[in-house]
């Protein structure tokens, strides 16, 4: 099994991939998909900014997600998980996935109010779902890493 320690050197790897990608997509792939699509089917064409917006800001939210993951592995590399530093890290998750899911839960309102299709409000509806349970994993994980970083400094008060 892969210990933590040696874990973090190629899940920064991973990180910087895609992050990098994540700003390919930013910059050029969804700003021109919409465009398409606006092209494509003028109907829906007001939709064009509006998506482009949003899923960017999806991005940004991950973005978000990956640099505070990469500080926490800083912290885990120098043995200083158990810190007060660390929590904020974890604070910028929470908060990163809870912007999201109030911007996917509003998608899955509109979009659930106007579709003539069950398939995409349902697709929304277990992405909505999928954000919730990440995001609550991850305030259960703070708590525990609370609990664990207050164990840590009474027992070096002790010592």
């Amino acid at each position: 099994m892969i210990t933590g320690q040696r874990a973090v050197a190629p899940l920064r790897v991973f990180l910087v991939l895609l992050f990098g990608v994540l700003v390919l997509f930013q910059t050029m792939s969804l700003p021109a998909q919409f465009a398409y699509l606006a092209r494509h089917d003028p109907e829906m064409a007001y939709l064009r900014w509006p998506a482009t917006a949003i899923s960017i800001f999806w991005v940004l939210c991950v973005q978000a997600v990956i640099v505070a993951t990469w500080q926490l592995l800083t912290l885990v590399k120098k043995d200083r998980i158990f810190t007060e530093a660390s929590l904020r890290w974890v604070d910028a998750i929470v908060w990163a996935i809870l912007a999201g899911w109030v911007v996917l839960a509003g998608v899955f309102l509109y979009v659930g109010f106007n579709a003539e299709d069950p398939a995409l409000p349902l697709l929304l509806f277990l992405a909505l779902v999928g954000v919730a349970v990440l995001g609550l994993v991850m305030a259960v994980m703070r708590t525990l890493l609370r609990q664990a970083t207050t164990l840590r400094s009474d027992m070096e008060q002790v010592i």
